[in-house]
């Protein structure tokens, strides 16, 4: 929906004091709003609305590219060795393990250039940024006698697609009333999951499909498909998002939500489930390819197709499901019962491993994938619940941008289990020639966080328990 004429202003011509309009967007140079105020009805239902849906949609787009280049490496690995290069086992792992653990660190930072530099102005920037990844690929993937240190350097750089998320969602809480963030936290989040599931998707369509005639996949083309996207992606942010001006002083809130131990607690359930989706995500093609070797992709039409692209789908979907769920339940009880099942799953991983039943695989890990995702919402949706509950009334921040705070700085800390899955995984490959000591010490740790999250969040008689946290 466009705004009217009426509906915007390009300059602030208000007097000094007087009440912000209601009727209309101040819009000021640089298209920063210095009139948002979406808690007023009259506001909302008139220029504000729109406005935030368009930054949402926007938002979304952006963020769902940064997942697919986050990605890349995890189902491009899978056609190295077709394509002349020489990889070890444990390379492989390094090699998708990387780009996780790089845009786990960078959504620190990421969390705070909302309030540094604006929404839209980090929402161009970061997605322009997805240019360097993608072209290295494209440079290093031409040439099979590339150095493993420049892949691990290129796929390293694709950890810039993973700081779109802590960056994104501070940004787009802005935007809504309280009574429509969890809806627009959770499309924005599921929006950007998804792209994850068509990165795996595309690119072993795009590597086999555009070959032009060349013996082998053309890898290349794993990067190049992404450019368009990218720049029409910051064109669109650049054109039709806005900054909010009260969104840029809020460093303060950003920096005082680190002194939360609640932040720190459920960032450490955050590990376990985001972090669970991630690092299945990437190393999921890899399991295929070494376990089920004639599974690692399926032709159709002279196009190579990988099943690991329904692991992430299916996570992404579920998403959205587990804030509802966690809205009728309580956050941290949808949690701790997906962190249970989540334990059984992985535990029926190994045990029916010896069938070498490809189906019953996979059928398996779309069931933790299934977890993972409604674990996401549901332990999402408990941060401005307890951050109300458990922030001072006096605080002169606020809950509200504490809570805003911690939805990215959470997100951050969660990435790293992107990284510690694979490495978890290869370490014990190396060890034992084999992932089962991996999965049974995965599936102790889910147990080990469903009791902690029932202790903390869950405790009979408690104020937290009490509200359905």
């Amino acid at each position: 929906m466009a705004l009217t004429a009426a509906q915007t202003s390009t300059t602030d011509t208000e007097h000094p004091g007087a009440a912000p309009p209601t009727d209309r967007l101040v819009v000021g140079p640089g298209r920063w709003v210095t009139n948002w105020q979406p808690e007023d009805r009259d506001f909302w239902q008139g220029p504000g609305r729109p406005a935030a849906r368009r930054n949402l949609y926007w938002s979304v787009f952006c963020e769902f590219l940064g997942f697919a280049v986050w990605q890349l490496w995890s189902v491009t690995v899978v056609f190295l060795p077709a394509a002349g290069f020489e990889l070890t086992t444990s390379e492989q792992f390094w090699l998708v393990s990387l780009p996780p653990l790089v845009g786990a660190v960078l959504r620190v930072p990421y969390s705070f250039t909302v309030a540094l530099f604006g929404g839209r102005n980090w929402t161009v920037i970061s997605a322009l940024l997805l240019l360097i990844p993608t072209v290295a690929l494209a440079i290093a993937l031409s040439n099979p006698g590339t150095p493993t240190w420049i892949l691990f350097v290129v796929a390293a750089t694709a950890g810039f697609g993973g700081g779109n998320f802590a960056s994104s969602m501070a940004n787009i809480t802005f935007f809504f009333p309280a009574r429509e963030k969890g809806a627009a936290l959770g499309l924005n989040a599921a929006g950007g999951n998804l792209g994850v599931a068509v990165a795996q998707f595309l690119v072993p369509l795009a590597v086999t499909v555009l070959a032009f005639g060349t013996f082998g996949p053309n890898l290349p083309m794993a990067g190049l498909i992404w450019i368009p996207l990218i720049l029409l992606a910051a064109w669109g942010a650049h054109r039709s998002m806005h900054n909010l001006s009260h969104a840029r002083n809020d460093l303060s809130g950003s920096l005082s939500a680190l002194r939360e131990p609640h932040l720190w607690l459920i960032a450490a359930i955050y590990v376990g489930t985001f972090g669970s989706f991630m690092g299945f995500g990437s190393v999921f093609p890899t399991l295929i390819s070494l376990m089920f070797p004639a599974f690692s992709s399926l032709e159709l039409w002279g196009a190579a197709i990988s099943m690991a692209f329904l692991g992430p789908l299916v996570g992404s979907l579920a998403r959205p499901f587990g804030g509802s769920l966690a809205d009728r339940s309580g956050g941290a009880r949808v949690t701790v019962a997906c962190f249970v099942a989540m334990a059984a799953v992985t535990a029926a991983v190994v045990l029916t491993l010896p069938w070498q039943n490809f189906w019953l695989y996979l059928g398996l890990f779309l069931a933790l994938f299934t977890l993972t995702g409604l674990a996401n919402g549901s332990s999402y949706r408990m941060i401005p619940l307890v951050f109300r509950l458990t922030v001072a009334a006096d605080d002169p921040v606020g809950h509200e941008r504490k809570s805003s705070a911690a939805l990215g700085l959470i997100g951050a800390l969660g990435g790293f289990g992107g990284f510690m899955i694979p490495q978890v995984l290869r370490a014990s490959h190396e060890a034992n020639g084999s992932f089962d000591a991996a999965f049974w010490c995965l599936a102790s740790i889910y147990l080990v966080l469903a009791v902690f999250t029932l202790a903390v969040y869950r405790r009979p008689g408690s104020r937290l328990a009490r509200a359905d946290v």
